[in-house]
């Protein structure tokens, strides 16, 4: 079995924060990765509440710069200072960079470690982090401010089936050696890896941010897990935010395997109608909650 992506939802509220839902903040664990995508003002609350430590955090990406989306970065900064946090710290985000360094200016303190601010394109598809087993892309997406959402992509990876490669002579350091090639001379023959494994696609996971319903960003996660807006049950004229109808329309559309509602209008106080309303539209749908986890 792969190791599981691993999503924690810190919170799944709007703009108007509520006792029963933060600001938007949802963060991935991906084997010893810990990524935070948004941060809204009680992120590091919402952290302590799922007893994980703000020092593990690696990478920050911001999908735009409205307060309930950054907000939590300043007291963050600072209580990872206090921790004595050494390692660099990268947040992502459109203008990234001025708007971290304004941040900064807030304080009157250096802090004991790098913040790398890395600006992401408003205007394309991007590929803005590759780590040896996955790959993170930004992706315009419509809002009132610039905004991007963001995909999470697993590479596709080889699974060795034993009796094929016992059938070889392959055993031990010999079988990560021929994931790393894709071949390997064996008594003086060469062995293929599709010879002796499987092909495992890479899982996707995409977070929107805020947005107006955008077809290609649905495109680029299918087949994947989908995180995205829902501010509003039905549609609403004027606003720059997506609706379960929009939304479930789009994960039928483009084949998404598992679609998880969030960044819902305080006006919404009954969850049990929210998830029956989503059932009905898409099957396959889960109501986003603070402190919900989820395995993909």
């Amino acid at each position: 079995m792969p190791v599981p992506i691993e999503i924690t939802i810190l919170g799944s509220g709007s703009a108007i924060p509520t006792p029963r839902r933060m600001q938007p903040a949802i963060l991935f664990k991906y084997e010893g990765d810990y990524i935070l995508f948004d941060c809204g003002e009680s992120a590091q609350l919402s952290l302590q509440k799922v007893n994980i430590s703000p020092i593990k955090i690696k990478r920050i990406f911001i999908t735009h710069w409205h307060a309930d989306h950054f907000g939590g970065l300043i007291p963050l900064i600072e209580t990872l200072h206090m921790l004595g946090r050494k390692e660099p710290l990268e947040i992502y985000g459109p203008e990234a960079e001025w708007f971290v360094d304004k941040i900064l200016e807030l304080s009157y303190w250096r802090f004991g470690f790098d913040i790398k601010a890395r600006d992401v394109s408003v205007e394309r598809k991007e590929k803005i982090v590759e780590e040896e087993k996955y790959e993170i892309y930004s992706f315009p997406v419509k809002h009132s401010v610039p905004s991007v959402g963001y995909i999470f992509c697993e590479k596709e990876h080889w699974k060795i089936i034993p009796s094929k490669a016992k059938k070889f002579g392959l055993y031990g350091e010999q079988l990560q050696l021929i994931k790393k090639k894709g071949s390997l001379v064996v008594n003086g023959k060469k062995v293929m890896i599709s010879e002796i494994a499987k092909r495992i696609p890479g899982r996707i996971v995409a977070y929107s941010g805020d947005t107006l319903p955008v077809e290609e960003f649905f495109a680029n996660a299918s087949n994947g897990l989908m995180i995205h807006d829902a501010t509003f049950v039905e549609e609403i004229d004027g606003r720059m935010h997506s609706s379960f109808t929009e939304v479930c329309a789009l994960a039928k559309k483009y084949r998404i395997k598992k679609l998880v509602l969030t960044h819902f209008s305080r006006r919404y106080t009954n969850e049990k109608e929210l998830r029956e309303k989503a059932k009905k539209l898409f099957r396959n749908s889960v109501i986003a909650r603070d402190g919900m986890k989820i395995k993909w």
